[in-house]
């Protein structure tokens, strides 16, 4: 299996070669999807009992860090990876180096169901990869002529920061760390999500529905970042009560925001409604989140519409657009990446809201969200496998 892209087809078969470490989102991308199978469907055996939940973190410590440092980490580096390079013209990891960086990550999620290790090793095994990754992009980064985009490098920081809280508490070595480190790394990745959203997402609307210029305001810019740090300090601090304000704050800024790009045709396109879709759960994710500062409703259901439909949404959506774009073929979902979509979004409401009426039902809620990302990123795997680990259509690199 080459590690290089190779161009065109294939002069034995006719069929495209294989390149699946041409560029960061192929393999990241195909190790994110398999990974939110794997990591769920796991979950969902520890939740019933009928697996032995991995020996390091505690049972809910561990789904948390995995679903954040494991699938959504690894999204993360295949986005960053691919649009660094768009935005600076300097190549980033691709070949032997990527796969190296693919080959970390994985350690880390094996190294968890090893018992014989010690921690520390489990521990700097999975701290050594957002700072490797960060090495990665520190060049081509620092060569753009965006200055914005170093900012993603102080992210990335604040991510190993949460990490290594995470650690911290399973290693013994300090108490009621974890929840600090989970709800940092969330806010920061939803502050990542924001400010690439802010970017890409206009500019994707107009571009598909060749359509007036989207609204954009720097009020509203700069008050998404100051809500978004508000509540990320708060959440830290463990002021819960702040914390709700800022959330309710940052959801009606986002509800503002998203509704100067909102424009006829949306709906048509599956492919850019997903992301709409996600967008809505931001707004009503928050909006709960700041209910359950007030002690409203449970801190876990916002914590869900958050994660689920925002973190799931959106990555999902990303993905499946940029393994297209990136491969030279149409902008087009097909029929069953759409019924992902929709799987990942019944998933989400599944999650938040029947608990809230039906609470006695509560593990049937868990189990049947759980099924619905199942079958969702089993249809992203199914569909994009083949094309991730594939040279582009087009035979140009990457």
């Amino acid at each position: 299996m080459a590690l290089t892209q190779t161009r065109g087809p294939s002069a034995d078969t006719g069929q495209p070669a294989l390149a699946p470490f041409a560029l960061g989102f192929r393999p990241f991308f195909l190790g994110a999807g398999l990974a939110a199978l794997a990591l769920m469907a796991i979950w969902l055996g520890v939740w019933t009992g009928a697996l032995t939940p991995a020996p390091y973190f505690d049972v809910i410590n561990w789904h948390a860090h995995e679903m954040l440092f494991g699938y959504t980490a690894a999204v993360i580096a295949g986005f960053l990876l691919t649009a660094v390079r768009n935005w600076s013209g300097v190549d980033t990891l691709n070949g032997a180096p990527l796969a190296a960086l693919v080959g970390l990550w994985l350690l880390a999620r094996v190294l968890f169901f090893v018992p014989v290790l010690p921690g520390w090793v489990l521990a700097l095994v999975d701290l050594a990869f957002l700072p490797a990754l960060a090495l990665s992009l520190v060049r081509p980064i620092l060569a753009g002529s965006n200055k914005a985009n170093r900012v993603l490098l102080l992210l990335l920081g604040v991510m190993f920061v949460a990490n290594a809280l995470m650690h911290l508490q399973a290693l013994g070595l300090s108490a009621g760390t974890a929840r600090s480190g989970m709800l940092l790394m969330l806010d920061t990745v939803l502050l990542l999500i924001l400010m690439i959203s802010g970017r890409v997402l206009p500019f994707f609307t107009e571009a598909v529905l060749a359509c007036s210029q989207c609204r954009r305001s720097r009020v509203i810019e700069l008050a998404t970042f100051l809500t978004l740090l508000g509540m990320l300090a708060a959440d830290v601090a463990g002021w819960s009560q702040t914390a709700g304000v800022m959330a309710l704050a940052a959801a009606l800024v986002q509800a503002v925001r998203v509704a100067g790009w909102i424009k006829p045709g949306i709906g048509s396109l599956p492919i850019l409604l997903v992301l709409y879709v996600a967008y809505a759960w931001v707004v009503g994710g928050l909006l709960l989140k700041g209910l359950a500062g007030f002690g409203l409703l449970a801190p876990n259901l916002a914590l869900h519409a958050l994660t689920i439909g925002v973190i799931g949404g959106f990555t999902l959506g990303m993905m499946a657009r940029v393994a297209l774009g990136h491969t030279g073929r149409m902008m087009q979902s097909s029929r069953l990446t759409n019924l992902g979509f929709v799987l990942l979004n019944l998933g989400a409401l599944v999650r938040v809201f029947p608990p809230l009426v039906l609470p006695g039902h509560y593990t049937l809620w868990v189990m049947l969200s759980g099924l619905l990302w199942i079958g969702a990123f089993a249809a992203f795997v199914w569909v994009y496998a083949p094309v991730l680990v594939r040279a582009r259509a087009d035979g140009k690199p990457g």
